[in-house]
Protein backbone atom coordinates (compact mmCIF):
# COMPACT_ATOMS: atom_id res chain seq x y z
CA UNK A 1 0.00 0.00 0.00
CA UNK A 2 1.24 3.14 -1.09
CA UNK A 3 1.01 5.46 1.90
CA UNK A 4 -0.89 9.28 0.25
CA UNK A 5 0.72 12.69 1.10
CA UNK A 6 -1.39 13.08 4.10
CA UNK A 7 -0.19 10.00 5.86
CA UNK A 8 3.72 9.77 5.64
CA UNK A 9 5.28 6.50 6.67
CA UNK A 10 6.43 7.20 10.14
CA UNK A 11 2.89 9.02 10.55
CA UNK A 12 1.11 5.32 9.64
CA UNK A 13 3.58 3.58 12.21
CA UNK A 14 2.65 5.97 14.97
CA UNK A 15 -1.10 5.56 14.13
CA UNK A 16 -0.99 1.81 14.27
CA UNK A 17 1.21 1.31 17.49
CA UNK A 18 -1.71 3.63 19.39
CA UNK A 19 -4.18 1.55 18.09
CA UNK A 20 -2.59 -1.74 18.75
CA UNK A 21 -1.79 0.03 22.53
CA UNK A 22 -5.72 0.62 23.23
CA UNK A 23 -6.63 -3.11 22.13
CA UNK A 24 -3.64 -4.81 24.07
CA UNK A 25 -3.75 -2.04 27.31
CA UNK A 26 -6.93 -0.09 26.83
CA UNK A 27 -10.38 -0.20 28.80
CA UNK A 28 -12.96 0.26 26.58
CA UNK A 29 -14.97 -2.73 25.81
CA UNK A 30 -13.09 -3.07 21.95
CA UNK A 31 -10.35 -3.58 23.50
CA UNK A 32 -11.57 -6.34 26.63
CA UNK A 33 -13.56 -8.07 23.63
CA UNK A 34 -10.16 -8.53 21.32
CA UNK A 35 -8.48 -9.14 24.51
CA UNK A 36 -10.69 -12.12 25.64
CA UNK A 37 -10.26 -13.71 21.82
CA UNK A 38 -6.62 -13.68 22.20
CA UNK A 39 -6.84 -15.04 26.03
CA UNK A 40 -9.06 -17.90 24.70
CA UNK A 41 -6.94 -18.79 21.51
CA UNK A 42 -3.82 -18.88 23.57
CA UNK A 43 -6.30 -21.40 25.92
CA UNK A 44 -6.81 -23.37 22.90
CA UNK A 45 -3.18 -23.40 22.04
CA UNK A 46 -2.11 -24.48 25.85
CA UNK A 47 -3.97 -27.29 25.11
CA UNK A 48 -2.84 -28.43 22.10
CA UNK A 49 0.67 -28.04 23.85
CA UNK A 50 -0.39 -30.56 26.52
CA UNK A 51 -2.05 -32.82 23.80
CA UNK A 52 0.62 -32.84 21.50
CA UNK A 53 2.75 -35.88 23.24
CA UNK A 54 0.15 -38.28 23.23
CA UNK A 55 -0.64 -37.62 19.78
CA UNK A 56 1.18 -40.36 17.53
CA UNK A 57 0.53 -39.64 14.33
CA UNK A 58 2.55 -36.46 13.82
CA UNK A 59 2.31 -36.09 9.91
CA UNK A 60 1.18 -33.31 7.40
CA UNK A 61 -1.35 -32.23 9.73
CA UNK A 62 0.37 -31.71 12.78
CA UNK A 63 3.15 -29.59 11.40
CA UNK A 64 0.50 -27.35 9.46
CA UNK A 65 -1.03 -26.80 13.20
CA UNK A 66 2.54 -26.31 14.56
CA UNK A 67 3.13 -23.41 11.91
CA UNK A 68 -0.24 -22.27 12.13
CA UNK A 69 -0.06 -21.57 15.65
CA UNK A 70 3.91 -20.40 15.17
CA UNK A 71 2.51 -17.39 13.06
CA UNK A 72 -0.38 -16.47 15.77
CA UNK A 73 2.33 -16.35 17.60
CA UNK A 74 4.53 -14.59 15.97
CA UNK A 75 2.03 -11.57 15.07
CA UNK A 76 0.82 -11.48 18.66
CA UNK A 77 4.59 -11.25 20.11
CA UNK A 78 4.97 -8.36 17.12
CA UNK A 79 1.85 -6.46 18.15
CA UNK A 80 2.78 -6.88 22.13
CA UNK A 81 6.02 -5.23 21.24
CA UNK A 82 4.59 -2.73 19.24
CA UNK A 83 2.32 -1.63 21.47
CA UNK A 84 4.52 -1.42 24.26
CA UNK A 85 6.12 2.25 24.60
CA UNK A 86 9.88 0.82 25.42
CA UNK A 87 10.88 -2.12 23.31
CA UNK A 88 14.18 -2.54 25.32
CA UNK A 89 12.57 -2.62 28.61
CA UNK A 90 9.77 -5.27 27.37
CA UNK A 91 12.71 -7.47 26.06
CA UNK A 92 13.51 -7.40 29.50
CA UNK A 93 10.72 -9.27 30.71
CA UNK A 94 11.05 -13.38 31.59
CA UNK A 95 7.32 -13.89 29.72
CA UNK A 96 8.94 -12.37 26.47
CA UNK A 97 11.91 -15.06 26.57
CA UNK A 98 9.63 -17.46 27.38
CA UNK A 99 7.19 -17.09 24.44
CA UNK A 100 10.08 -16.68 22.17
CA UNK A 101 11.81 -19.88 23.24
CA UNK A 102 8.70 -21.23 22.53
CA UNK A 103 7.92 -19.67 18.82
CA UNK A 104 11.60 -21.51 18.29
CA UNK A 105 10.47 -24.73 18.96
CA UNK A 106 7.27 -24.10 16.58
CA UNK A 107 9.27 -22.84 13.71
CA UNK A 108 11.43 -25.87 13.73
CA UNK A 109 9.46 -28.82 15.00
CA UNK A 110 11.35 -31.69 13.53
CA UNK A 111 14.96 -30.19 15.05
CA UNK A 112 13.09 -29.08 18.22
CA UNK A 113 11.37 -32.49 18.62
CA UNK A 114 13.02 -33.44 21.83
CA UNK A 115 12.17 -29.51 23.29
CA UNK A 116 8.88 -29.48 22.66
CA UNK A 117 8.06 -29.66 26.39
CA UNK A 118 9.35 -26.49 26.80
CA UNK A 119 6.00 -25.50 24.84
CA UNK A 120 3.99 -26.04 27.72
CA UNK A 121 6.10 -22.80 29.42
CA UNK A 122 3.47 -20.53 27.68
CA UNK A 123 0.96 -21.19 29.89
CA UNK A 124 3.36 -19.82 32.91
CA UNK A 125 4.31 -16.90 30.37
CA UNK A 126 0.29 -16.05 30.19
CA UNK A 127 -1.25 -16.35 33.67
CA UNK A 128 2.33 -13.75 34.96
CA UNK A 129 1.27 -12.00 32.00
CA UNK A 130 0.42 -8.19 32.63
CA UNK A 131 -2.12 -8.97 29.73
CA UNK A 132 -3.99 -11.57 31.82
CA UNK A 133 -4.54 -9.83 34.37
CA UNK A 134 -5.85 -6.67 32.95
CA UNK A 135 -8.56 -8.71 31.03
CA UNK A 136 -9.74 -11.99 33.10
CA UNK A 137 -8.34 -10.80 36.55
CA UNK A 138 -8.94 -7.00 36.93
CA UNK A 139 -10.66 -7.68 39.79
CA UNK A 140 -8.37 -10.18 41.41
CA UNK A 141 -5.36 -7.95 40.04
CA UNK A 142 -2.44 -7.20 43.28
CA UNK A 143 -4.53 -9.64 45.55
CA UNK A 144 -4.40 -13.25 46.79
CA UNK A 145 -5.97 -14.95 44.27
CA UNK A 146 -3.39 -13.35 42.08
CA UNK A 147 -0.69 -14.93 44.53
CA UNK A 148 -2.35 -18.19 45.08
CA UNK A 149 -3.32 -18.35 40.93
CA UNK A 150 0.52 -17.81 39.77
CA UNK A 151 1.58 -20.32 42.15
CA UNK A 152 -0.26 -23.14 40.91
CA UNK A 153 -0.01 -22.08 37.30
CA UNK A 154 3.89 -22.07 37.95
CA UNK A 155 3.35 -26.05 39.56
CA UNK A 156 1.19 -26.86 36.58
CA UNK A 157 3.80 -25.75 34.28
CA UNK A 158 6.72 -27.32 36.06
CA UNK A 159 4.98 -30.82 36.20
CA UNK A 160 3.99 -30.92 32.75
CA UNK A 161 7.33 -29.46 31.26
CA UNK A 162 9.30 -32.10 33.65
CA UNK A 163 7.07 -34.75 31.89
CA UNK A 164 7.64 -33.58 29.01
CA UNK A 165 11.45 -34.12 29.42
CA UNK A 166 11.01 -37.10 30.79
CA UNK A 167 9.29 -38.79 28.25
CA UNK A 168 11.19 -36.95 25.30
CA UNK A 169 14.49 -38.49 27.13
CA UNK A 170 13.78 -41.75 28.42
CA UNK A 171 11.15 -43.33 26.77
CA UNK A 172 12.26 -46.86 26.23
CA UNK A 173 16.00 -46.07 28.05
CA UNK A 174 14.46 -46.56 31.26
CA UNK A 175 12.40 -49.57 32.75
CA UNK A 176 8.68 -48.45 33.03
CA UNK A 177 8.69 -45.65 30.83
CA UNK A 178 6.70 -47.11 27.80
CA UNK A 179 4.95 -43.64 27.56
CA UNK A 180 3.70 -40.19 28.58
CA UNK A 181 1.33 -41.18 31.08
CA UNK A 182 4.46 -43.42 32.78
CA UNK A 183 6.51 -39.97 32.36
CA UNK A 184 3.72 -38.12 34.29
CA UNK A 185 3.56 -40.64 37.13
CA UNK A 186 7.16 -40.94 37.64
CA UNK A 187 7.04 -36.67 37.69
CA UNK A 188 4.57 -36.75 40.12
CA UNK A 189 5.86 -39.38 42.27
CA UNK A 190 9.13 -37.53 42.31
CA UNK A 191 8.13 -33.81 43.10
CA UNK A 192 5.44 -35.70 45.83
CA UNK A 193 8.57 -37.33 46.94
CA UNK A 194 6.35 -40.42 47.20
CA UNK A 195 8.53 -42.64 45.18
CA UNK A 196 7.38 -45.53 44.97
CA UNK A 197 10.39 -47.11 43.32
CA UNK A 198 8.45 -48.77 40.68
CA UNK A 199 9.36 -46.55 37.83
CA UNK A 200 13.20 -45.08 38.08
CA UNK A 201 15.97 -43.18 35.88
CA UNK A 202 18.72 -45.48 34.66
CA UNK A 203 22.49 -43.74 35.67
CA UNK A 204 23.90 -41.28 37.37
CA UNK A 205 22.06 -38.63 35.13
CA UNK A 206 19.01 -39.94 35.90
CA UNK A 207 19.52 -39.73 39.46
CA UNK A 208 20.56 -35.78 39.44
CA UNK A 209 17.46 -35.57 37.45
CA UNK A 210 15.16 -37.30 39.96
CA UNK A 211 16.86 -34.84 42.51
CA UNK A 212 16.15 -31.79 40.67
CA UNK A 213 12.46 -32.92 40.25
CA UNK A 214 11.96 -33.56 44.13
CA UNK A 215 13.57 -30.24 45.53
CA UNK A 216 11.79 -28.04 42.92
CA UNK A 217 8.40 -30.03 43.52
CA UNK A 218 8.87 -29.38 47.20
CA UNK A 219 9.87 -25.86 46.50
CA UNK A 220 6.86 -24.91 44.19
CA UNK A 221 4.40 -27.35 46.70
CA UNK A 222 5.67 -24.99 49.85
CA UNK A 223 5.56 -21.67 48.12
CA UNK A 224 1.62 -23.32 46.75
CA UNK A 225 1.03 -23.71 50.69
CA UNK A 226 2.49 -20.58 52.00
CA UNK A 227 0.55 -18.52 49.56
CA UNK A 228 -2.78 -20.18 50.61
CA UNK A 229 -2.34 -20.16 54.64
CA UNK A 230 -0.18 -16.93 55.04
CA UNK A 231 -2.35 -13.93 56.57
CA UNK A 232 -3.40 -11.78 53.63
CA UNK A 233 -1.95 -9.01 52.73
CA UNK A 234 -3.02 -6.06 50.41
CA UNK A 235 -0.69 -3.92 47.88
CA UNK A 236 0.34 -0.64 49.12
CA UNK A 237 3.21 1.17 48.81
CA UNK A 238 5.09 2.60 51.61
CA UNK A 239 6.35 5.78 51.05
CA UNK A 240 9.41 6.33 52.62
CA UNK A 241 10.87 2.61 52.63
CA UNK A 242 8.83 1.10 49.66
CA UNK A 243 7.77 -1.71 51.34
CA UNK A 244 4.87 -2.98 48.72
CA UNK A 245 2.99 -5.24 51.05
CA UNK A 246 1.56 -4.38 54.54
CA UNK A 247 -1.52 -5.94 56.72
CA UNK A 248 -5.58 -4.76 55.51
CA UNK A 249 -6.01 -2.78 58.93
CA UNK A 250 -2.16 -1.27 59.17
CA UNK A 251 -1.62 1.98 60.58
CA UNK A 252 2.29 2.16 60.42
CA UNK A 253 5.03 0.17 58.23
CA UNK A 254 6.50 -2.65 59.99
CA UNK A 255 9.47 -1.92 58.19
CA UNK A 256 10.21 1.69 58.92
CA UNK A 257 7.42 2.92 60.96
CA UNK A 258 5.69 5.42 58.20
CA UNK A 259 2.33 6.68 59.04
CA UNK A 260 0.35 4.58 56.36
CA UNK A 261 -3.01 6.20 54.28
CA UNK A 262 -4.26 2.99 52.75
CA UNK A 263 -7.76 3.96 51.22
CA UNK A 264 -10.91 1.96 51.51
CA UNK A 265 -10.59 0.69 48.48
CA UNK A 266 -7.86 -1.34 48.96
CA UNK A 267 -9.21 -3.85 52.17
CA UNK A 268 -12.96 -3.90 50.73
Amino acid sequence: MVPTPGHPPRAEGYRIRARLRALYHGSSQTAVRFRLAVLIIDLAIIGFFIAAPLMQERGLAFYAVDYFIATALALDLLARCLAYSDIKDWLKKPVVWADLIVLGTLLFPAMALNFGFLRVLRLWSLVNSEFFWRTIGRKYDDTRVEDITKAVGSLVTFVFVATGFVYATFTGRAEGIAGYVDALYFTVTSLTTTGYGDVLLPGTVGRLISIVIMLVGVTLFVRLGQTLLQPRKIKFVCPSCALSRHDPDAVHCKACGEMLCIPDEGVS
